[in-house]
């Protein structure tokens, strides 16, 4: 007999992974540590040919999480693969990821697998995940771990390595065998029927399935997520472990390694590999045994590894998440009341587009508010850009930009999400007479800044004289809009 190796499991994260946990950060967790759950699913190891030397790659023992995982009454994975049932803990700060007591978590994991055995829903796939996510750089730190239990003595192959499951069990057999498997199948028991052909049973009921079987007949079968042909996958450990601690009389199991959720037709060759799994006899029943399972980077170390987003995201999005990150931390600590959704969506129309026009818009945008509009007359002077940030020196050239059109695209420039327009024009003042030729556009003038009051929300009257404010306050008052005035 030889010590049989076993595969590690690889993670495989989907980025929809990352964009849900940042969703659930910004909306559920917040400040909380808690850890939340999170389905995850594999398959049968599986290899590819290499087109420059011909030769079989090998793919496994991969453990694939997205973000539906999360969402866990609408977790519905293809068939013919295993779901694995895990934790994510996310920490705050990347000096609290660090710093995490990672051996007792670890430990905690392992004994609630552990427990699970004595229940009729034993967990061979728990895992653990704990993360660290940067939102404003969208770069997330995390790490898991796969515990598996590991007898101080290890398991042995009768035969002296795994064997096809095609020489050993026949076509025939396996064919049987395959139509026995459920969808999702983790582990199960299988046994031949009197009159053809294969039944199967969960692991659970092993006393009663094999009841009166002969050893001979019995065959543990799981879904093996390794491609190597001496290596089965890393759940075949805690199977083992359960089997043992269960039925610690038993010291040596039929194993089927089943890789072929696809049947092979007529001329092809099945995947699956065959082994008598025995216990060492020092092993003793009882105690739990070590548990080991942290992921390795793809360096090999057992360190985190990081996934980095932000190359591939849209800038805006960027942008916008950030913002909102900002704003909802604020809220966490100190407005839990704050209606942020109705800030951004309230529609602000801003009367004057100076010292006080530039500052109170770079206010609402850092608040969040997406729609903004000024409304001014004047053009940029050169005494404006040292007082008003949303001016520069280029903007005072050839007579100066109108100051209006010129904020609102400078807005634009410093925060793309927002919809910022600018309407230059006079606004009537009393003890101001208009003159014959401005009568008619003063007039159009006060219909677009009627039509402007109505399509506001808010409107800040940001002039510097009231005389400027008579005719925006009145307006303001007849339809009843909310203001500020400076």
């Amino acid at each position: 007999m030889s010590a049989l190796q076993f595969t590690p499991f690889t993670s495989q994260v989907s980025p929809q992974l990352w964009h849900q946990l940042s969703k659930l950060k910004i909306d559920v967790l917040k400040l909380s540590k808690d850890s939340i759950p999170l389905n995850a699913t594999y398959g049968a190891g599986r290899t590819v040919v290499d087109r420059e030397t011909g030769k079989e790659i090998g793919i496994g023992c991969i453990l694939n999480a997205s973000g539906d995982g999360f969402i866990q009454d609408q977790f519905s994975p293809a068939p013919n693969v295993a779901i694995a049932s895990g934790s994510v803990m996310n920490f705050n700060t990347i000096e609290e990821f660090k710093g995490a007591d990672k051996k007792s978590l670890f430990a905690q994991t392992a004994d609630e697998i552990w427990a699970s055995f004595d229940t009729d829903k034993p967990e061979f796939n728990r895992f653990l995940l704990i993360t660290f996510a940067e939102l404003k750089k969208y770069k997330f730190f995390y790490w898991f771990a796969f515990p598996a239990f590991v007898p101080a003595d290890p398991w042995s192959v009768r035969e002296g390595s795994l064997a096809s499951a095609e020489q050993v069990l026949g076509v025939e057999t396996l064919q049987g065998i395959a139509e026995a498997i459920p969808a999702h199948p983790t582990a199960l028991l299988v046994k031949p029927k009197p009159n053809g052909g294969h039944e199967a049973a969960q692991i659970t009921e092993y006393e009663q399935f094999f009841k009166d079987v002969a050893e001979e007949s019995r065959i543990v079968v799981f879904l093996d997520p390794s491609s190597d042909p001496q290596s089965p996958g890393w759940p075949l450990l805690n199977i083992l472990a359960y089997l043992f601690h269960k039925h610690p009389n038993t010291r040596s199991h039929r194993v089927l390694c089943w890789r072929d959720t696809v049947v092979p037709g007529a001329s092809g060759q099945w995947r699956s590999r065959f082994g008598t799994i025995v216990a060492n006899d020092k092993m003793l029943a009882g105690a739990r045994p070590a548990a080991v399972g942290w992921e390795r980077n793809a360096q090999g170390k057992l360190s985190p590894r990081m996934a980095d987003l932000g190359s591939s995201m849209d800038p805006l999005q960027l942008a916008d998440q950030a913002l909102g990150l900002n704003l909802k931390l604020m809220r966490w600590r100190r407005l839990p009341a704050l209606n942020l959704e109705k800030v951004a969506d309230t529609r602000c129309l801003l009367l004057g587009a100076g010292t006080l026009g530039c500052y109170v818009a770079r206010t609402l945008l850092a608040w969040g508010v997406k729609k903004i509009t000024f409304v001014d007359s004047a053009r940029v002077s050169f005494s404006n850009p040292a007082r008003q940030p949303l001016f520069e020196f280029e903007d005072c050239l050839n007579g100066g930009r109108a100051k209006a059109e010129c904020a609102a695209e400078r807005l634009k420039k410093i925060y793309p999400g927002v919809d910022a327009t600018g309407h230059s024009m006079f606004i009537p003042m009393p003890g101001h007479p208009i003159a014959k030729e401005l009568v008619e556009q003063t007039k159009k003038d006060v219909e677009v800044l009627e039509k402007l009051f109505d399509e506001h929300d808010v409107v800040f009257l940001l002039m510097d004289s009231r005389e400027s404010r008579w005719l925006p306050s009145i307006l303001g008052a007849s339809k009843k809009k909310a203001s500020g005035k400076h």
